[in-house]
């Protein structure tokens, strides 16, 4: 375990994002006596028991003047760090802090963190699995679904390993935060519109992963970067682990997702019995290459986890099938659609697109129908399938503008899948 990790800055404390995460951090500092006020500048659907006091529809500028003003931030990752409030609490040397910084500073528990632009809640969920084949206790949270600060005050078994997803948004907002084990699976582009470039984008995952790690640390990386990675901390390439036994999950992807869940059960010291065990029974996660259903003789795989162009490369990679691919849906990221063409033309027999993004992407496939929404492109693909191909929902975009998040946008396929399966 780390040395003695730094302790919290004085109150009171604003909260600036009131979805998941805030809410979870808010709850967590209130109950352990601090005075804390949330604020969000849309208007979110909200508990009707928060917890704490908050103000939604306002910036939260006003919280940083006057009586009882805010003497520290955290930060919800979505928030960008352009937004006035936070721009202005570091403009007054206030601390910000992120959802994962407050919660590490306050969980003991040891720590395997997962990064990297895809693959990251496979891999965190996989390590989870792992711990359990092994009997140990484990805690997976953070970007995979469970806040990390929803573990503040709780009771965790002694010897309990936190399995913690990281986004790149929420290693951004770290200050001092860092795993005994840090995992990075792979560094793609992704995300620009909230980094500002490529470069921002990398130095986070980078910088708030592995920059404060010592050498009694484990960083495990593929060799691609590793040159890349900041820190002192012992390395592990995960291209060179063996694996102990054949991953259920199918896919050279999931067999580099493999090597990194063998490369961490390893460096945590599981025995190579359960590591294996846990290669050949782990079923995947959700809304990541599911096949949802099989209607007269047309397979129907959910991939809407895949909210960028490598993840969406990784999809057309995987099925070896005459493909009807559905793409599209919120393009703020701006990405070069450019690396799909070739593998598109390769492998779709066609080409259903939704959402703001069908233009462009249109124009960088040189192929495929805008179908507007989802229930049109699923019908669409349903026409043109025969038995034998595969429906593919893979979209290469976030989901927002049509729905809350790639969840909600994953069950909607599986309910119009299911409405003529």
């Amino acid at each position: 375990m780390n040395e003695t990790r730094p302790a919290l800055p004085e109150g009171p404390w604003l909260v600036v994002g009131l979805a998941r995460s805030g809410l979870a951090a808010g709850r967590a500092l209130a109950a352990r006596g601090a005075t804390v006020t949330g604020v969000d500048s849309g208007t979110p659907a909200l508990p009707a028991d928060v917890g704490f006091p908050v103000q939604t529809g306002v910036d939260g500028l006003a919280r940083l003047d006057g009586t009882g003003a805010a003497r520290a931030v955290v930060k919800s990752p979505g928030v960008p760090p352009r937004a006035p409030v936070v721009a202005a609490a570091r403009a007054a040397g206030l601390p910000v802090l992120g959802e994962v910084e407050l919660a590490w500073r306050l969980v003991g528990a040891p720590v395997v963190a997962v990064t990297g632009t895809n693959g990251k809640t496979t891999v965190t969920e996989w390590l989870g699995h792992a711990w359990r084949c092994a009997g140990r206790p484990v805690r997976v949270v953070g970007n995979v679904g469970l806040p990390y600060t929803s573990l503040i005050g709780t009771d965790l078994e002694p010897g309990t390993t936190v399995v913690l997803e990281c986004s790149s948004y929420q290693l951004f907002d770290t200050l001092a935060f860092r795993p005994e084990v840090g995992v990075l699976l792979n560094l793609e582009s992704d995300h620009l519109d909230w980094h500002g470039s490529v470069e921002a984008y990398a130095a986070a995952k980078l910088d708030g992963m592995f920059g404060r790690q010592l050498a009694t640390d484990v960083a495990i990386v593929p060799a691609a970067v590793a040159g890349r990675v900041p820190g002192a901390a012992a390395r592990v390439l995960s291209d060179d682990v063996e694996l102990p036994a054949e991953p259920a999950l199918p896919g050279a992807h999931n067999r580099a997702n493999a090597r990194a869940v063998v490369a961490a059960a390893r460096a945590c010291g599981l025995p190579e019995d359960a590591i294996a065990e846990a290669l050949r029974t782990f079923a995947g996660v959700e809304h990541r290459l599911r096949e949802i259903a099989v209607v007269d003789g047309v397979r129907y795989v959910d991939d809407s986890k895949a909210t960028n162009v490598a993840s969406a490369l990784t999809a057309l990679a995987a099925i070896d099938a005459p493909l009807h691919l559905i793409l599209g849906g919120d393009d703020a990221k701006q990405e070069d659609f450019g690396p799909l063409r070739a593998p598109v033309a390769a492998r779709a027999a066609s080409v259903q697109l939704v959402g703001a993004a069908a233009g462009r992407l249109q124009a960088a496939l040189g192929t495929g129908t805008d179908r507007g929404d989802l229930g049109a492109a699923v019908a669409a693909a349903r026409a043109a399938a025969r038995p034998g191909d595969v429906v593919l929902l893979s979209p290469a975009c976030a989901s927002f503008g049509q729905y809350a998040n790639y969840e909600e946008r994953g069950r909607h396929f599986r309910s119009l899948v299911s409405a003529f399966s």
